[in-house]
């Protein structure tokens, strides 16, 4: 029996969404051949804290399902006795990187990865707090049925259990690395509201985030790809695709990932920006490593607090973090779809040594492009008005701080990467908390 890890980070009230994990987590305990980790990452105050783990009290308890609820004091608690035993240089850093005090989308699922290699999980599978699942005749429609039938098989050996296969033949006795699918629903940012506004204001600030010197039209067709998941239409039936992922197809909040990928190299953990955790996606692409992607759709809503005052001020400005990260990620983009299969070994394992490489080479990227985001994101938003131009200008004094952390976001993740074989090797001496959190 192999045992995997189902995750679940939260910083919000989602009772019901812990409910329902639980719930897939049985299902896969029942179906598969597998212990479940059932991992919740719990950053929020006590009360709401207390409600999560009412929630989890209240699940049938079953043998293969094992409980994790631990609150940022337990993480800390995990997180510096593997720093220490893993003798990485700038300790106090590390543990900043993995456990900052800013929402970080990367390291939060990075504290994931290390959990479930402490608890020896051949797997992680992720999903959001924001999120639930659809129902075909009354019965929710797990993403993880379609995970765990093909993640960690040789792709030869996961063609019998997929509708279809785009598999090229030098890929066939490579291992499935990922396994997912998107959402249904809402946009996965919430910039919705903008386009309700003015259409063409929207399409000039998402296409902030094309690289430059993108063609008008392609920038164009980026946008109307960006953001909207699978649509609104409901499921009705099962398919899935065997072969190169199309990475637009697949979102982090309804993903399967092969230890041998997470376990090598990790998540960028800029704070504060949307998009951080998606980089892994590129990986496996780029790396030729097989994926499935299928359509059990993760149903996605928002939640108030995005819509007005801090709130908004915070989810926008994670927004334009997002779009100034581009500048240094498109480089190691570039530099690994080139790569391709030389980014992987003899034994179809990643090198991680090119990661590294490429993404130090991106540090010190020219800001000029930074500059010209910044200035099209406050003229636009100005044209909106409201609370739009109030964001504007909220970020005017703090132009040269963003601009900073852009930068100094990308020399964080090349000093993760580095840190990142040793830290993932101690953490399978040390042992995580089980159980409900009563903190």
């Amino acid at each position: 029996m192999r045992s995997i890890c189902l995750t679940l980070p939260t910083n919000r009230p989602c009772a019901a969404t812990i409910t329902a994990l639980g719930e897939e987590a049985a299902y896969a305990a029942e179906h598969f051949d597998v212990e479940v980790h059932l991992l919740v990452l719990d950053s929020c105050a006590a009360p709401v804290h207390a409600e999560h783990a009412v929630a989890l009290r209240q699940l049938t308890p079953r043998p293969d399902v094992v409980v994790h609820h631990l609150d940022e004091a337990r993480q800390r608690d995990f997180l510096q006795r593997v720093i220490e035993r893993s003798g990485v240089a700038k300790p106090e850093l590390m543990l900043d990187l993995m456990l900052p005090a800013d929402v970080s989308y990367g390291a939060c699922t990075n504290r994931a990865f290390l959990i479930a290699s402490a608890l020896g999980c051949t797997s992680v599978h992720r999903r959001d707090s924001d999120s639930s699942y659809q129902a075909l005749d009354g019965e929710p429609v797990y993403p993880i049925h379609h995970e765990l039938l093909s993640l960690g098989k040789r792709a030869v050996d996961a063609l019998p259990d997929v509708t279809r296969t785009r598999l090229d033949p030098a890929d066939v006795y490579k291992p499935v690395a990922m396994v997912g699918a998107s959402f249904v629903g809402e946009l996965s940012v919430d910039i919705g509201e903008i386009r309700e506004l003015d259409p063409e204001i929207y399409y000039e600030v998402v296409g902030l985030w094309a690289e430059a010197g993108t063609p008008a039209e392609e920038r164009r067709e980026l946008v109307d790809d960006s953001f909207v998941g699978a649509g609104t239409d409901p499921f009705t039936h099962d398919e899935s695709t065997l072969g190169t992922p199309d990475i637009w197809r697949v979102d982090m909040c309804n993903i399967g990932l092969d230890h041998e990928v997470y376990e090598r190299v990790p998540l960028p953990p800029a704070t504060s920006t949307i998009g951080s955790d998606y980089f892994l996606l590129h990986l496996v692409r780029d790396a030729t490593l097989p994926g499935v992607v299928h359509n059990r759709h993760i149903v996605n809503y928002y939640t108030p607090e995005r819509r007005t005052g801090p709130g908004f001020t915070a989810y926008q400005l994670r927004f334009t973090k997002f779009l100034l990260s581009m500048l240094y990620l498109y480089p190691v983009y570039t530099a690994m779809e080139r790569a391709r299969g030389a980014l992987l070994d003899e034994q179809h394992r990643i090198r991680v040594d090119e990661i590294a490489r490429h993404v130090g080479h991106s540090v010190g990227a020219d800001r000029t492009e930074n500059i010209r985001r910044l200035d099209v994101l406050d003229r636009c938003y100005r044209q909106l008005g409201a609370k739009y131009a109030e964001f504007a200008d909220h970020i005017v004094p703090l132009r040269e701080r963003l601009l900073d952390e852009a930068q100094a976001d990308m020399e964080d993740f090349a000093l993760l990467i580095e840190a990142w074989g040793p830290l993932v090797a101690a953490s399978r001496s040390e042992r995580p908390a089980r159980g409900v959190d009563d903190a």
